[in-house]
């Protein structure tokens, strides 16, 4: 009597999950970087007025530059990353442009005269479990598609 064991079909299953798997990386953690990005555009400090920006080089200049309420709030983004990246493995930064809102360092960070209002690290510390649950949520759903 002879017993023969035919695993390539069970193989092929296997295949097709590891590639959904690999494949579900990217959406999920993209679902919760849009979660922190959401609340960071909601903790970031939005005066009522225009202000102004005085760089550096102003004093040597004379030029200032004039930002208008909501600016920094708008530069805010969220970016792929593929250096971080790979097969399986996603990552996503969460920050402001810099050209649009040189001003945001000093408002994350604070200076000697003004506090800091750290919109970026407090989105990613409130939104943490959240994310993770979203992340949760879409990568099973990915996969069992």
């Amino acid at each position: 009597m002879a017993t023969t064991v035919n695993v390539e079909g069970f193989a092929k299953g296997l295949r097709a999950t590891r590639k959904k798997i690999r494949a579900a990386a990217r959406p999920a953690a993209q679902a919760a970087t849009d979660h922190c990005y959401s609340l960071a555009r909601l903790f970031v400090p939005v005066s009522d007025e225009g202000h102004t920006f005085y760089g550096r080089s102003s004093k040597k200049t004379g030029v200032t530059y004039h930002f208008s309420p909501g600016t920094l709030r708008d530069a805010i983004y969220q970016v792929y990353s593929k250096a971080n990246s790979s097969d399986g493995k996603a990552t996503y930064h969460l920050s402001w442009n810099h050209t649009k809102a040189p001003y945001g360092y000093m408002v994350h960070n604070g200076t000697s005269r003004a506090p800091a209002h750290p919109f970026i690290t407090r989105a990613m510390n409130a939104g943490k479990a959240d994310a993770l649950v979203i992340m949760k949520a879409e990568f099973i759903a990915r996969v069992q598609e």
